[in-house]
């Protein structure tokens, strides 16, 4: 594949970009969007909880070929003080398996980073290899199963960018003994 490039995207024009290309990513998985089962009143109260949240720290990012088509995209939100909900992200199926969904991952990790959050979480059909297996490669590390309503089951994959949070998870997963740094904030 040729080069490709990863941006940050403003809002609209990564709403253009989504709205266009959302349909083609995912397929009829039996899916369905709350705001289609809620009443107007729902929607209502809805939005102003949000407004009351005020504005958090919000990353979209578009990615590009050499030829400047939009190919893929990843959109999180800060949900706390130390939380990245990476809430969609996908590669348009044409440019699948050439390393796009990766790059994404690492754009968002080391943006994360430098924005200082302790943990990016995401949730994935628990069937979605194609996107599981990169990031259980890039770090994240299954944290919790889900029932959803909207989505059916869902796995949830935590990365911390705290080495020392990393280590804590394998010893709670049973993949190591504690060590050292495990052992001193486990007493």
């Amino acid at each position: 594949m040729k080069t490709k490039t990863i941006r940050p995207m403003e809002r609209d024009e990564f709403n253009r970009h989504f709205q266009e290309h959302v349909h083609a990513a995912f397929w009829e998985d039996g899916s369905y969007s709350l705001s289609d089962a809620l009443s107007a009143r729902e929607l209502e109260q809805m939005t102003a909880l949000q407004d009351r949240l005020g504005q958090p720290f919000e990353l979209r990012l578009g990615a590009f070929d050499a030829d400047n088509r939009f190919i893929g995209w990843s959109w999180a939100r800060q949900e706390t003080k130390q939380t990245l909900y990476m809430i969609n992200s996908a590669v348009l199926p044409e440019f699948q398996r050439k390393g796009v969904y990766s790059a994404l991952v690492s754009a968002v990790i080391a943006e994360a980073e430098a924005q200082g959050f302790q943990m990016i979480y995401s949730r994935h059909c628990a069937t979605n290899n194609a996107v599981i297996i990169p990031k259980l490669k890039a770090g994240f590390v299954i944290s919790k199963f889900e029932l959803s309503d909207t989505h059916g089951v869902l796995v949830h994959l935590h990365y911390y960018t705290n080495e020392t949070r990393r280590q804590v998870m394998d010893y709670r997963a049973g993949q190591i003994a504690p060590n050292e740094a495990v052992a001193k904030l486990l007493r």
